[in-house]
């Protein structure tokens, strides 16, 4: 019998982890966890454990260990008025010039289940100007109010007046869930708000989900340079905050005529008290700029041994009328630009179809594509690990058996 965690009493105060001789305890995300081929059940541990959240069978805390440690329960774990006063899940809507990105859509969708979970309203922030024409959009992906804040300051992106404002209606209004993309912007302005309003921010989580007992926010993003998965909380801070990758969450239908509540509001700042100043947008082309909503991705790697090989990958996606990818791997050996990189480090995909060719499958690059409806590995490497994820494999030369495939697709399709 190995001392067992009472999950709700424990407070990750560490004290267990410091007494045990035989490093049988350990924190993770701020729960005493055992290693019960370590415990020797000596109970120094559950001795020195100020919450009672440690039990051993057979092993008795005097009355007057139990007495303080329900007094040390009650005093970390009130009914904090603070956090308490923090109510409602909202969604950062991202828009670019009017034009809305489609990971708001997704979010509000993860926004949606979590509201739900926790029996409160979603709310969607838009921040911009000339924008309120894209509220009546908002309501049809799923929330039921909108908090609008349309001026002349918020025409372009910039972090000093996005923060302040977002921060403003945040301490005004305060929501205890707030989402919002892990993308160029969106990276930007979590970390500064988080600061603002002095709370915590876990940044691009794959998984979201809501603790039944406790309500608190259950986020999950890669860890340890993707290796591992991190479940990660924010007990005694509010808003929780969490950024979320585009193509992660799936895209929920729209409902079309559905209204919601219009909350409008003014920001404090000034343009005269903004130091920075957009003196011109230049859009960026390319196809792999739409990397993320892309249908088909054909994506190459290290296995292809050449840059000049990856003429193979650019061949098959232009016959499937689709966009190339990258690992990682085949981007630092400078074989192909950065924008095509599809990973951890990289973007965020759901394709209908993904083909990796000469790809190993490391987890950095899985948890970019492992989402595609249908994975198509090409591979030498009988036992590389992408054939773990892939719907179909295909071990063999890539050399031989692209430009079979790639005329074949012609003939079907079309040149």
């Amino acid at each position: 019998m190995t001392v067992e965690v009472i999950r709700k009493n424990c407070i990750g105060c560490g004290a267990c982890v410091q007494t045990c001789p035989f490093d049988a305890l350990d924190l993770v995300d701020g729960i005493a966890v055992v290693d019960p081929e370590k415990c020797t059940d000596c109970g120094a541990c559950v001795a020195v454990c100020p919450t009672m959240a440690l039990s051993l069978e057979g092993y008795r805390k005097p009355e007057e260990t139990v007495k303080k440690a329900e007094e040390v329960i009650k005093e970390f774990k009130p009914k904090d008025p603070i956090v308490n006063a923090y109510f409602g899940v909202w969604v950062l809507i991202e828009q670019s010039y009017g034009e809305i990105a489609d990971v708001s859509w997704e979010l509000l969708g993860a926004g949606r289940r979590l509201a739900d979970d926790l029996g409160v309203d979603l709310a969607a922030v838009l921040l911009g100007y000339q924008v309120k024409d894209k509220v009546n959009l908002v309501y049809e992906y799923g929330c039921d109010k909108v908090f609008l804040v349309d001026d002349p300051v918020l025409k372009d992106y910039r972090t000093d007046p996005y923060s302040i404002t977002l921060a403003m209606l945040i301490d005004k209004y305060k929501p205890e869930i707030v989402l919002m993309a892990a993308t160029t912007q969106g990276r930007d302005l979590a970390g500064h708000v988080a600061t603002k309003v002095g709370t915590g921010l876990t940044a691009d989580c794959t998984e979201l989900k809501i603790e039944e007992e406790s309500r608190l926010l259950l986020q999950t993003r890669p860890a340890f340079g993707g290796n591992v998965m991190a479940t990660i909380v924010c007990r005694n801070h509010r808003p929780q905050m969490a950024s979320v990758r585009p193509r992660v969450m799936a895209m929920p239908e729209r409902q079309e005529g559905r209204t919601g509540t219009l909350v409008e509001e003014k920001t404090e700042i000034k343009e005269e008290e903004v130091f920075t100043k957009i003196l011109e947008f230049i859009a960026q082309g390319g196809s792999a700029v739409y990397l993320d909503r892309a249908d088909v991705i054909v994506a190459g790697g290290k296995g292809l041994g050449t840059k000049e090989n990856f003429q193979y990958i650019f061949d098959l996606a232009d016959a499937l009328g689709g966009t190339v990818g990258a690992s990682r791997a085949a981007v630092e050996a400078g074989w192909i630009d950065v924008i095509h990189q599809v990973g951890q480090t990289g973007v965020t995909v759901r394709p209908k179809v993904y083909i990796a060719v000469g790809i190993s499958g490391a987890i950095q690059h899985l948890v970019g594509m492992q989402t595609a409806d249908v994975i198509v590995a090409i591979n030498k490497d009988p036992d590389a690990p992408i054939f773990k994820v892939a719907n179909y494999g295909i071990v063999g030369d890539f050399q031989k058996l692209l430009p079979l495939l790639t005329e074949s697709f012609r003939q079907k399709l079309g040149s």
